[in-house]
């Protein structure tokens, strides 16, 4: 069995306690929450980051009976706040990205050399340190255009760290544990693309991917990204679909 869930950031643009029900009826069972993104009408300093927040949003969570698959944080100074909140909250995991060696968080060539990596390796310990003395995952995703590109500098950082707290968020249109699913058009004649909802662009078959999450990861999350509200249960139905024919 696998579990569906939605960035709850494209969902609907309600308050959080009209949205979760509507996630819900649309037929899916957890989702990826980034607080700056999902809840912009509350702080979400680290500061703010308080245990009767996270009790509040556990309780919501539950009334609707949707779990928090990934608290998503891409600001390194709120890796530490996060860790704690994702083990108050009794989240999936800590989801990140490896970003680039620059403040505008842009790719550029020193993505791709060793000493960005050798960097981002010797930062990324104690946070990995720090997940696991709250005894939670977290997870990095690889990017094409990121420090972590591939999957051989991937199995390099989990390599270095060494620690079974650190895990990975496999994208498939970006190049396991928690998988993400989209999909991408062609934008123009130059090749570039453009992400989209799964089953929506040119991927078209997700077989293989769900044929694993069948044999070897039972009912991992899996959360969909780039749909909208008008389209989110067209896309669930068309990976269930596929699953189902595995």
């Amino acid at each position: 069995m696998i579990q569906f869930g939605l960035r709850l950031h494209d969902a609907e643009k309600l308050p959080i306690e009209q949205v979760l029900p509507l996630v819900r009826q649309k037929g899916f069972s957890c989702v990826h929450l980034a607080l700056s993104k999902s809840l912009k009408e509350v702080p979400n300093t680290p500061s703010a980051l308080t245990p009767g927040y996270a009790a509040y949003l556990r309780r919501l969570f539950a009334k609707n009976e949707l779990d928090i698959a990934v608290l998503g944080n891409y600001l390194k100074e709120k890796y530490y706040a996060h860790i704690r909140f994702a083990s108050l909250l009794g989240c999936g995991m800590v989801g990140t990205e490896t970003g680039a060696p620059n403040a505008e968080y842009k790719f550029c060539p020193e993505c791709r050399s060793d000493a960005a990596l050798a960097t981002f390796i010797t930062n990324f310990k104690p946070v990995v340190r720090c997940a696991e003395q709250y005894g939670v995952t977290i997870a990095i995703e690889p990017v094409v255009r990121h420090i972590v590109y591939d999957a051989r500098r991937a199995r390099t950082v989990l390599d270095e760290i060494g620690s079974p707290n650190l895990q990975i968020l496999l994208d498939p249109v970006n190049l396991l544990n928690m998988i993400h699913f989209k999909d991408f058009l062609l934008q123009d004649a130059d090749g570039q693309l453009a992400a989209t909802g799964a089953g929506q662009g040119g991927m078209g078959d997700y077989r293989t991917i769900l044929r694993f999450a069948k044999e070897q990861k039972p009912y991992v999350f899996a959360t969909l990204e780039n749909t909208t509200p008008e389209n989110a249960v067209q896309c669930l139905q068309y990976l269930q679909k596929q699953y189902d024919e595995c």
